[in-house]
């Protein structure tokens, strides 16, 4: 379902800025851009958040999440059902939960006379160096779940 090519730089890059909607029990759509996303293969990405953010809850309420992915010649809408694996990933010391997304479709939703350069720009700000350690926590927990 995900190209082999998004899937290897997906597992490549580290964190992969993305955006993700989900939907609380009413049907509100609450949009937000994520980092941590980790394809487990072409039909299954795991993803964290923070055990308190709205997304969190819209998921463990309805299930339903959709993810864009932007990357070179790409803008993936992904649509699937996502469940709670891990309620909270002991090593972070805050509550950071993740959840497995299995895809039921992916779509190109590039029109005609248009690309994508590349993935979505994306840096840390402040101390890098306790970003990047809170990065590969997390990271290591998505890719040995």
């Amino acid at each position: 379902m995900l190209p082999k090519d998004l899937v290897d730089l997906m597992r490549s890059v580290g964190v992969f800025p993305a955006i993700l909607a989900t939907a609380d029990k009413e049907g509100i759509v609450h949009l937000t851009f994520i980092t941590w996303v980790y394809p487990v293969d072409d039909k299954t990405i795991r993803i964290a958040l923070s055990y308190n953010a709205k997304s969190a809850k819209n998921i463990l309420q309805t299930g339903q999440v959709a993810l864009m992915l932007v990357a070179q010649d790409k803008a993936l809408a992904c649509y699937g059902s996502a469940s709670l694996i891990e309620e909270r990933i002991e090593e972070v010391k805050f509550p950071v939960s993740v959840f497995e997304v299995k895809l039921s479709s992916v779509e190109n939703n590039l029109f005609p006379g248009g690309t994508i350069t590349g993935t979505i720009p994306f840096m840390h700000t402040g101390d890098l160096q306790r970003a990047g350690e809170l990065d590969q926590l997390v990271l290591d927990a998505l890719k040995t779940l």
